[in-house]
Order: C-alpha cells, then structure tokens, then sequence
C-alpha cells in the first residue's frame, strides 16, 4: 500500500491497485495534472519495492548477477536487468552503492521473491540480502523544473547532476538521500528517498516549501512515460529479449561473469531481432487496449503493448512490437473487429526537457 494512504485521501485521491501495491490512480483531474508536469513541476509517489544486499562480497555478488556492471563507488548507481538463460528479461531495477550496503530499487511485487531467490544462492560468499521495502518511502519529483525544485528544498548538498547518482542531505529535520533518475517521463527527474517514518513530513516539504509541486497519480505517470516512448516492465520488459527494446543502457558486454558472458553476449550476437518498438498515432478517440493486433494490409505484423490519449498531442498513441522489418508508415489496429487507421510516428511522442534512457536504441 502507499505509505502515506491518509495524505493522498485528504488530497481526495482516487486509488487503484498495481504490481499488488494500493496506489494513487489520480486527484480527479490527470489531463491537468499531466500538463502541469510539463510546464512546471509534479510529485508522485511510485510503487516499489527494495532490496538490501549487505556484506564484504555484496559487489561482486551482484555484479554477477545482473545485466549491468555495478558501480563500486558510493554515490553511484545503474540501471540493470535479470537475465534467464535465453536472455529475456526477468526483472529490471536499478542498484545504488550506498557505502556498506547496495540498494536494489525493483518492481514492487518482485522484491520479496528476488530477495529470498538471492538468498538461498548465497553459499561461503559474504553477502546478507533482504526485504527492505516496509523501511523505505520513494517519492518522484519530475519536470522541466524539478532540479530548481530540488534545490528549493534540499539542505547539506547540492542536486546531482548525474543519472543514476546521489547525494544525502535532509528536508526539513528528515534525512534524505536523492537520486537523479532516467527521464521516464521525459523531463528532468529525480527520487527523494527517506525512511518510512518520515514520508509524510517529506512529502509536505516537497508538496509545499520551495518551488510548489503539483501531486499526480498512476494515470498521469501512464501518459508521461508513453508520451516519452518509456517501455517500463509490466507492459514491455517482462519476458522479452533486450535488443527487441534497444536497452543497450542497461547492458555491459564487457563483464566478466556469467551474465556477461553467457546470457548478455547471446543477446548481442542473437543477430539483427525478430521484432522491434514503435510508436503509433490512431486516427480518431479509440484506445486499444494492450494486445491489440497490429496489420499491414492483410498481414499481421506486431500487437500493442500499452495505449493512452496524449494529452500533449491529442491524440490515441501507442507502442507496438512489431516485425523488425516492417517498412510501411500506415498501418491499421484492430479494435473490437474494427480495424483503425494508424500511423507509425518516431519516439518520443512528445519531446520534453530531457530525453527518456529507455527510449529505444537500434
């Protein structure tokens, strides 16, 4: 559940359920609120779930395991996969060194599971891994303005200037540490984290002191990531080959271990994919749903995996996994035996202050 259900409700929240978590749909208005983001700030409260790997060998441990090559120096961070033998992905996340402990950020439903897998692999190495998610609160502050707005609150360290880094201040009396993040949304973004304990008090210093900031919900954060053509796990990650969604962010070929040189360099040589990202513009209001089959002419090339209406552009937008070979800008969706004209338009939809690491690399 939100760690701070009560505030969201005094918002007048309206609350959904994703990944198993009870989380903010939306505040009534999420066209408004999505423009707002655009033009200004937003604050926004993900669900995840975090890992804890303590321990002389937690690096390498790690480093052993995931996609990316872990970084060995407290401040830092990446964004990884986990990789099965065929090379599809099992779960992304993203590592932090912070010092003696490594903070693994994952997927909310999967970080127990991650946790106990990790820990029965554990042999003569010395490494403890665990459960934190019920310790931590994340809130997400994202826009063309968010930096300014970091900086109107954040005491004892200045904004990090780079993805995947952090500094450690406070809010308030609270302790925080902060992230500079991956533009999912296509804007300048960051993570506050804190403990539990504090997550209300963190929120109103971000909801209120410094730069305001407008609070958005899930629905919002759907039209945000679709516009910046983000694949994010539960719609495009999960069960697929990472060279089909042009992660090569999150892949280091020169790793030394099992990852990197069985299942990592696999995907590398698999050879060109068999399938590939794209975005589409429907003619009309219709929004398929994911799964929606994708046709040229007669022929089945691709399905959607997810679909909104763009508040930016007006418009029904899609990404679609289609043929890598498909060469035809018009193409039609299928939506309830009714087949919609759409049009295969580059990634982003929208263009915003920054540029989303996920958006696809080919």
């Amino acid at each position: 559940m939100s760690v701070i259900e009560a505030i969201h409700a005094d918002h007048g929240a309206t609350f959904g359920e994703r990944d198993g978590r009870r989380v903010v749909e939306h505040y009534g208005r999420p066209e408004r609120a999505h423009r707002a983001v655009r033009n200004g700030v937003g604050l926004f409260e993900p669900a995840y779930g975090v890992v804890v790997v303590e321990g002389d060998d937690r690096l390498e441990y790690v480093d052993n395991v995931v996609s990316n090559r872990v970084p060995a120096e407290d401040g830092e961070g990446c964004y990884a996969l986990v990789l099965d033998p065929q090379g599809r992905i099992e779960t992304d996340l993203y590592v932090y060194n912070a010092g003696e402990r490594l903070l693994l950020v994952t997927p909310p439903n999967l970080a127990a599971d991650l946790a106990d897998e990790w820990s029965e692999k554990v042999f003569i190495q010395d490494v403890e891994v665990r459960d934190a998610t019920d310790e931590f609160a994340i809130f997400g502050v994202h826009g063309p303005t968010a930096t300014e707005k970091i900086a109107s609150v954040l005491n004892g360290a200045a904004s990090p200037d780079r993805r995947y880094s952090f500094v450690r201040g406070s809010m308030g009396e609270a302790g925080v540490t902060v992230v500079r993040t991956d533009a999912l949304a296509g804007e300048e973004s960051y993570d506050v984290v804190c403990a539990a304990d504090d997550a209300e008090a963190v929120y109103d210093t971000l909801e209120t002191q410094g730069m305001n900031a407008a609070p958005f919900g899930y629905r919002t954060w759907d039209t945000l990531t679709l516009e910046a053509g983000s694949p994010l796990f539960a719609t495009e990650l999960e069960g697929t080959v990472p060279n089909v969604l042009g992660l090569r962010n999150a892949l280091d070929f020169e790793k030394g271990c099992y990852v990197g040189q069985e299942v990592v360099s696999r995907v590398e040589n698999r050879g060109q994919p068999s399938r590939r990202l794209i975005g589409l513009e429907l003619e009309g209001d219709a929004v398929p749903t994911a799964g929606a089959a994708v046709f040229a002419g007669d022929a089945a090339v691709g399905e959607v995996t997810r679909a909104e209406t763009s508040p930016i552009r007006e418009a029904s937008i899609a990404l679609a996994l289609v043929e890598w070979g498909l060469e035809v800008d018009e193409v039609t969706v299928r939506l309830e035996g009714t087949e919609v004209p759409a049009s295969r338009t580059e990634l982003p939809f929208v263009a915003g202050s920054e540029q989303s690491d996920r958006l696809p690399t080919y």
